[in-house]
């Protein structure tokens, strides 16, 4: 079982699939490159067979869900295989399913509240999203001395240019990123170059 999403790799690429017969070759990349944890978010009506394509089919991949906004959404990623879930905000009732479901989660937070609540919820490793439009590291290094419990994987707006700031942080656990996975290139089938996006987004250490 995987027990931390944050530890299993500095970056997790936010992965949307129009296609379920692109989910092995592009996780097989992204594992090949150095990145096994794979978030598959729900913003296609691909994502669940998606989903259940890479957890039987690549073993070393770690798949998850993204974009888990209900307590359906949580039944059926988990039934289809995913390992972890991830939701851009969290509500008392998604929080419940998601702790519910057996595997481990991130609820996104983008205020000092928000994070305070899921930390009187005995949650300490949380989404924070969208990132950038959210106060980015200045926002994340001012929380890190009243909450240094809480750690976080910050997604939204960030590149391979400005995930080594994030990761240089003491409360950030990974980024989520989909610069390894551009759009052109899993149009084109081309899983060399999302091969070689992953080694170098593997290669960042905080």
């Amino acid at each position: 079982m995987t027990s931390s999403v944050l530890d299993l790799a500095p970056v997790v690429p936010v992965v949307v699939l129009e296609d379920a017969a692109d989910a092995v070759p592009l996780a097989r990349a992204l594992v090949a490159g150095g990145l096994p944890a794979i978030e598959v978010t729900l913003r296609t009506a691909a994502a669940l067979d998606a989903i259940g394509a890479i957890a039987a089919e690549v073993p070393d991949a770690v798949v998850g869900a993204g974009t888990v906004i209900s307590v359906r959404n949580v039944a059926d990623t988990v039934a289809a295989g995913a390992r972890f879930l991830v939701s851009p905000g969290w509500t008392d009732r998604l929080l419940d399913a998601m702790k519910a479901s057996g595997v481990p989660f991130l609820p996104g937070v983008s205020t000092t509240s928000e994070a305070v609540a899921l930390l009187e919820r005995g949650v300490t490793e949380m989404k924070f999203f969208p990132a950038e439009a959210a106060g980015g590291t200045a926002y994340l290094k001012a929380l890190s001395a009243p909450l240094p419990q809480a750690r976080f994987c910050p997604t939204g707006g960030i590149s391979l240019a400005s995930a080594p700031s994030y990761l240089a942080l003491p409360n950030v656990g990974c980024v989520g990123g989909s610069w390894m996975v551009p759009a052109d290139a899993v149009a084109a089938k081309d899983w060399a170059r999302v091969e070689r996006l992953a080694g170098e987004a593997a290669a960042l250490r905080g």
